[in-house]
């Protein structure tokens, strides 16, 4: 048992500088541009699948954090009711029809929050233990 789950490891982003894969989340919040409405989970979804591209007639731009981070595993899980490998098998395909484009990915949270706060209908998830003071939060999971 213990030699199959070294030989995942890498599978799932632990190898990564980035991958907080163990670390549990404490929260996942969902933050956005400072005018940005709260939203729900099909919205979310939505977004996250280009099957949606504006929160209340404001064009959604919506973005990553790093593949490998529990943060983005757990977003995937909650939200989009999928995993890493199935959601970028997903965007590869309508990629290749011509479907759009997945969201952006950004470095870390702080960049994350830096960007969504700068950004006109920008919108990305972070565990609460990254969050800041005076963050539009417009959902919760």
């Amino acid at each position: 048992m213990q030699r199959r789950s070294l030989l995942l490891l890498p599978l799932l982003g632990a190898a990564s500088p980035h991958a907080q894969a163990n670390e549990p989340v404490s929260e996942l919040l969902v933050i956005g541009y400072p005018r940005l409405p709260k939203v729900d989970a099909m919205l979310l979804l939505r977004l996250y699948t280009g099957r949606a591209i504006e929160i209340d007639k404001i064009s959604a731009y919506p973005v990553h954090l790093p593949i490998g981070t529990a943060a983005r595993a757990r977003f995937l899980k909650v939200f989009v009711d999928t995993d890493e490998d199935r959601y970028r098998a997903y965007w590869t395909v309508r990629r290749h029809i011509g479907k759009g484009t997945p969201p952006r990915e950004l470095a870390s949270a702080a960049e994350l929050i830096d960007f969504v706060q700068a950004t006109p209908g920008a919108l990305g998830y972070l565990d609460a233990r990254d969050a800041r003071p005076g963050l539009n939060v417009i959902a919760r999971g």
